[in-house]
Parts: structure tokens; C-alpha cells; sequence
């Protein structure tokens, strides 16, 4: 079949699982490697009763403080011990790779902690040899910055050190040191560092802010121009998606190509699409995968979704592959963000159907599958450094990154000691346990859905092509590979929906209901007359 001669990160199903959040093996309220280990089973154990994933991408691992849940690396060559230690890393890859399971390491190139051994010697004197490793610089004047730039959370992008009396470079928090890409020493160090995780098997990284590594050698402002919020002031011309980015990016895919079956898929944190689309490349010379920010940001309708796999299909190279997500651990659930006011649960079925039958590479936030909710955390028990510096806005992250719901015991089956963040109140419903034993459930939904994608060449590897003259809140799509043709049906609405006669395909032939969120698997259906429930997904396939 034609899925066949597909590498593993274009026809496999990805879980993204955040580390501090999915499973406790010891008792100090803090998600670990081991824990991980232990719920393995759920995840592929070779048999239908599990999700079914075929990749695992973990958040950072990496030695760190933990100021922003691990995306301020202190030493990447070590695990952070509160995770574990190698051996316990060594273990998952093994215990993974057993299970036919791809492992993702996060890897935060962009910056360090500020905590680092790296920065604490950068910053201790101008003089010092590590202090080109950073991105110093004179303020303009007295008390003034070298620039206009922004930090993407707030304020200045510089933070004044009165030890030395300038001023380095953060695109993020104050913690969080911008390296020096420019300097050789560090980009030697960094495609070391990587190197490092490729000898230990890992299959690929998830390469945070990919597009961020370079800054404008001249530090020119950026031009100003109307945005909500004070980081949108500015058109981002020259403190990202910067050339030398991308060639950082093509010198990681020749190293990554030294090892075999590996993969690297990027954050390219642009509010322009386009960026995203660069970061491919020539099709075998920069990323394998680019995530695509617009479609997770769409609000719940049919002709957004439908308009913003358009865009992407439309502007995608011919090797270009689509990647698509609702969920991660920045954004609020899509449980809670597309459920408001209509029915989450449905929604959440018609949302999953289509992110797993999608051309592309789907990834699953850990909790999505059961439709963990958007938690509220009380500010005492905060542990996000935005929600903190903003409550009571509610800009934090910390509400989709609550423990995993394993069961309805005290604790949610996560810890048997005090969480890092509490549980959310729906766990006595939404858990792994209760949903398990429900054949309706989210749960079994998803498994259905990956288990179908599976034993499809059509939804794994098949063309894509949007049906026209869809009545409004309807998105419809044909998946066709060799002479497998597969139509899916997504309704947005809480309203029974009647199609016209539908030219799928120019032959006639019979249609049967493969799957959908109302039962009747396996049934006829007229192609000419096909009536959606609402809320209703249908799956059909051409007898």
C-alpha cells in the first residue's frame, strides 16, 4: 500500500506529553520519567485497548530551575533530577523503541536559564571568555536600551546588569538569556549538544523557537504598527525569522541526517504563516515538519478550519507535509476554548475526527483524549511566571498544564503526594478510568479514530481535497490514495444539516459509514443525500 514507503513522523499519531503533569512515580507531586514508564500500556501496547500513538514528544528534561517549566535549560547535557536520572531515560527510549514508539526531545536552542553555568561566568565580567556566548550590549544611552525591542511577554527584550554595566539580550523573561548563534563556539556546542541526544536514540526533536536563534548584527529597530497587546507594537523584522535562522536550521537537518529515521519538527513562532512554510525548506535540507500556530488559533467554525487547511494546502511546497494541533502546553484546552457555548463534548468528537483525518501529522495534548477542561488555578498555587506577573488577567498557562486525570481517587490517580498544581475539579467524571469502561466515551472515540487512521493508506498518506457547495457550517473533505476514497463529514452546527448531491468522485458507486459520533458503523449511505445530525462527524469510504 502506498502508506507503506512513508517515514514514521508523516503516517504516525503524536502525544505530546508534559512531563511535570503526566504521571508521579514517587510521591513529590512532580511528573517523572518512571511515571511515564509505568503508563506506557495506555499509551501502545500493541493491542486496540490502548490510544495507539506511534510517537511520544517530551517538554524539556534537560537540567533546569524550573522558572518556566523547563524551558530554562541549565545544563543540556544532564536530566533534570526531579525527572529522573539517564538510566531513567535510557529506560523510556528502550521501553519505547520496544513498543515500536518514537521518542521527541524538546530542545530549547534559543536561550539558556540565566542560572546556567554558561551565563553565571558570561555575565561575571566583559572580559570573561564565555561572555561573547550572549548577546551584550551598551544602552544607547544613560538608562536607555541599544533598542526598541520587545520581549514577547512584556517590556524591553534587554535587562540591565549593574555588575557589568550592560545590557543582554532575553526574547522571552529576564531568566532567560538569548545565546550568541552568531559566535562559532556556541553554535559548535549547540549542534553538539544534539548530537549528544542523537547517540542516545533519541528519533528527532521538537526545536523550540526555532525561528528566534539569530537577531538583526546591526540591532535596527523594528517598525511600529498597531497590535493589541505591546509586543504586536511592532512589525518583528529584525529579532526574528532572520536568514541565518534557517540556514541554523538546515545545518540541524545535515546533522540529524547522519542518523537514521530521525525527524525534526520546529516552533516557528510567527504571526505571519508564510515562516512557518520557510522553515521546510527545499524538502530534504531544513525541517521535517513546521507547526502551524493559525489553525490551532481558530475559533469553532466549519469555514475557518476549512479556510485555514486551505491556506496551508495551498501554500505548501510539493514535499511540504501539513502538521496539525488544537492543544499544547501555551494554549488553552481545546475543550473548554471551542466548547463555549455549545456542547464541549460533541464538539470535542467532530474537533478530534477531523484532527485525525487530516492530511498531515496530528498531535495529541496529553488529557485531550478524555477532554481535560481549561483548569482555573488559584494564584497561591501558580506556578507559571506569566500568570503570576499578570493575575488577574487570564493570560496564564498553568490551566492546561493540571495533572493528568487518571481515575477519580483523591489526587486523580496522579500522585499519591501533594500535586504541583491541583487537580481540576472535573477528574471525578473526566478520567482515563471512568471513560475507559464507556464505549461512547472520548476516550474510546479517539482510540476508534487512531485505529482507523491506522488501517486507512487514505487518511494516513492520502491527497486532500475540500468538497464544494457545503451548506454553511459544514466542512467536508475527500482522502484518496491509490483506489481507497474516504469521505469525512464534520458538522459544526447543533443542527440537523441535509447535503445536496455531492460529486465526489466521477464514478457512482456504493458508500458505507466507516465511523461516526452517532453509531451506525458499517451502514449504506446515499452520497446523493447524505443528512448530518447535529454535532455529527461521519466518516464514510467507497465500497
Amino acid at each position: 500500500m502506498p502508506v507503506l514507503g512513508l517515514p514514521w513522523w508523516k503516517k504516525g499519531v503524536i502525544y505530546q506529553i508534559a512531563v511535570p503533569s503526566f504521571a508521579d512515580s514517587d510521591g513529590d507531586g512532580m511528573g517523572d520519567l518512571r511515571g511515564i514508564i509505568d503508563r506506557l500500556d495506555y499509551l501502545n501496547d500493541g493491542t486496540s485497548s490502548s490510544l495507539g500513538v506511534d510517537a511520544v514528544w517530551l517538554t524539556p528534561v534537560n537540567a533546569s530551575p524550573m522558572r518556566d517549566f523547563g524551558y530554562d535549560v541549565s545544563d543540556y547535557r544532564e536530566i533534570n533530577p526531579r525527572f529522573g536520572s539517564m538510566r531513567d531515560f535510557e529506560e523510556l527510549l528502550d521501553a519505547c523503541h520496544r513498543r515500536d514508539m518514537k521518542v521527541i526531545m524538546d530542545m530549547v536552542l534559543n536561550h539558556t536559564s540565566s542560572e546556567h553555568p554558561w551565563f553565571v561566568e558570561s555575565r561575571s565580567s566583559r572580559d570573561n571568555p564565555r561572555r561573547d556566548w550572549y548577546v551584550w550590549r551598551d544602552g544607547r544611552a544613560q538608562g536607555k536600551p541599544p533598542n526598541r525591542w520587545l520581549a514577547v511577554v512584556e517590556g524591553s527584550a534587554w535587562e540591565y546588569d549593574a555588575t557589568t554595566r550592560q545590557y543582554y539580550y532575553h526574547a522571552f523573561l529576564p531568566f532567560q538569556p538569548d545565546l550568541n548563534w552568531r559566535n562559532p563556539q556556541v553554535r559548535e556546542e549547540m549542534l553538539g549538544v544534539a548530537g549528544f541526544w542523537l547517540d542516545k536514540g533519541v528519533d528527532g526533536f521538537r526545536l523550540d523557537l526555532i525561528n528566534f536563534l539569530y537577531e538583526d548584527e546591526l540591532l535596527r529597530d523594528n517598525p511600529r504598527r498597531f497590535g493589541l497587546r505591546p509586543y504586536d507594537w511592532q512589525r518583528h523584522l529584525y529579532d526574528r525569522s532572520r536568514p541565518e535562522s534557517l540556514e541554523a536550521a538546515r545545518e540541524l537537518r545535515r546533522l540529524t541526517d547522519r542518523y537514521p529515521d530521525r525527524a525534526m519538527m520546529g516552533e516557528v513562532y510567527t504571526d505571519d504563516p508564510r515562516d512557518a512554510v520557510a522553515y521546510l525548506g527545499g524538502g530534504d535540507d531544513a525541517l521535517h515538519l513546521s507547526f502551524y500556530l493559525d489553525f490551532a488559533e481558530r475559533k469553532w467554525k466549519a469555514e475557518a478550519f476549512r479556510d485555514s487547511v486551505g491556506w496551508l494546502e495551498a501554500h505548501l511546497p510539493p514535499w511540504g507535509w501539513p502538521c496539525y494541533y488544537l492543544n499544547n502546553h501555551d494554549l488553552p484546552r481545546s475543550y473548554t476554548r471551542l466548547g463555549r457555548g455549545g456542547d464541549a463534548e460533541a464538539r470535542a468528537k467532530v474537533a478530534a475526527a477531523m484532527l485525525l483525518t487530516l492530511r498531515g501529522t496530528p498531535i495529541i495534548y496529553y488529557g485531550e483524549e478524555i477532554g481535560m477542561p481549561a483548569s482555573r488555578v488559584p494564584r497561591k498555587r501558580m506556578d507559571d511566571p506569566i500568570g503570576r506577573k499578570f493575575w488577574p488577567l487570564p493570560v496564564g498557562r498553568d490551566g492546561s498544564r493540571t495533572p493528568m486525570q487518571w481515575n477519580g481517587e483523591k489526587n486523580a490517580g496522579f500522585t499519591s503526594g501533594e500535586p504541583r498544581l491541583p487537580v481540576d475539579l472535573s477528574c471525578g467524571d473526566r478520567n482515563v478510568e471512568r471513560q475507559d469502561g464507556d464505549p461512547g466515551s472520548l476516550l474510546n472515540w479517539y482510540r476508534s479514530l487512531i485505529r482507523l487512521r491506522g488501517e486507512k493508506p487514505a487518511l494516513r498518506a492520502g491527497s486532500y481535497r475540500a468538497l464544494a457547495g457545503t451548506p454553511k457550517g459544514v466542512f467536508a473533505y475527500l482522502r484518496e490514495a491509490g483506489e481507497e476514497r474516504i469521505a469525512v463529514f464534520l458538522n459544526f452546527t447543533a443542527r440537523e444539516v441535509t447535503l445536496p448531491g455531492l460529486e465526489v468522485v466521477p464514478e457512482r458507486g456504493v458508500w458505507r459509514r466507516l465511523i461516526s459520533t452517532l453509531g451506525g458503523d458499517g451502514d449504506g449511505v446515499d452520497l446523493q443525500r447524505v443528512r448530518l445530525r447535529p454535532d455529527e462527524a461521519l466518516v464514510l469510504e467507497r465500497a
